[in-house]
């Protein structure tokens, strides 16, 4: 939720944007400048001050509150607490992925057995967790950078190598659009990290084109999970051979 000073830093934005003084916002409120000059640099005043500037702005304040929402900086991870209230509930699991897929309630609920109202219980407890911002109407905002990674060695993680892992590789890999492959060598370690940027470049095309594709028809789309790793790593087989 936001703060008063969160509140505050916005309406000086929006009245540098509307070109509008503290001379004028006084005569607006019937204060003195000076008053508004005070409450704007303490950042602090009440609720029903704020929503009455906003009516001189003629701005909603629920917009108002929106604009700082949007403007708070994104998560790039989850602590373990929240990863763990996560994967506690395989059907809240199932929402987390799909809104970071950017899915709409209506989608979740056409393509999983979930009800309506199993939908939102999740999205509301994505928005307790804070990944979410959930908003009228159902819609949500995804409060997760681009950048965002499942901790490492976190609960998240440690579900996927125990209970996906097999199941994913155990495909065939050999439909439409599906390949594996498996390549080994030895690299300059200088050169490494440079590779492991290209990979996360192709999984940014990769979500970006999700993104891109929502706009064609459900028949035209098919699922697919890109899974890419590079870890400096030998099979222990080979391991307990070594002299």
């Amino acid at each position: 939720m936001s703060t008063t000073a969160d509140l505050v830093t916005a309406l000086k934005k929006e009245l540098k944007a509307a070109h509008m003084t503290y001379a004028d916002l006084a005569v607006q409120l019937g204060v003195a400048e000076s008053s508004v000059k005070r409450m704007l640099a303490k950042g602090d005043m009440p609720l029903s001050r704020v929503d009455a500037i906003c009516r001189a702005l003629k701005l909603d304040f629920a917009e108002l509150a929106r604009r700082v929402a949007d403007a708070q900086p994104l998560l790039v991870g989850l602590t373990q607490e929240q990863e763990r209230a996560v994967v506690a509930d395989k059907k809240l699991l199932l929402v987390a992925i799909c809104v970071l897929s950017q899915w709409t309630l209506e989608q979740i609920v056409a393509s999983y057995r979930l009800s309506e109202a199993e939908c939102i219980r999740c999205l509301a407890q994505l928005d307790r967790i804070g990944i979410i911002e959930l908003r009228p109407l159902n819609r949500y905002r995804l409060k997760l950078a681009k950048t965002f990674r499942w901790l490492p060695h976190g609960p998240v993680m440690q579900f996927f190598r125990e209970d996906v892992l097999l199941d994913y590789y155990n495909g065939g890999f050999d439909g439409p659009g599906e390949g594996l492959l498996l390549v080994h060598g030895s690299v300059s370690r200088s050169l490494a990290p440079l590779f492991l940027e290209r990979l996360q470049r192709v999984a940014q095309d990769f979500a970006q084109q999700h993104l891109a594709d929502q706009k064609l028809p459900e028949a035209a789309l098919e699922g697919y999970t890109l899974l890419l790793g590079m870890r400096r790593w030998e099979f222990a087989a080979f391991t307990a051979l070594r002299r």
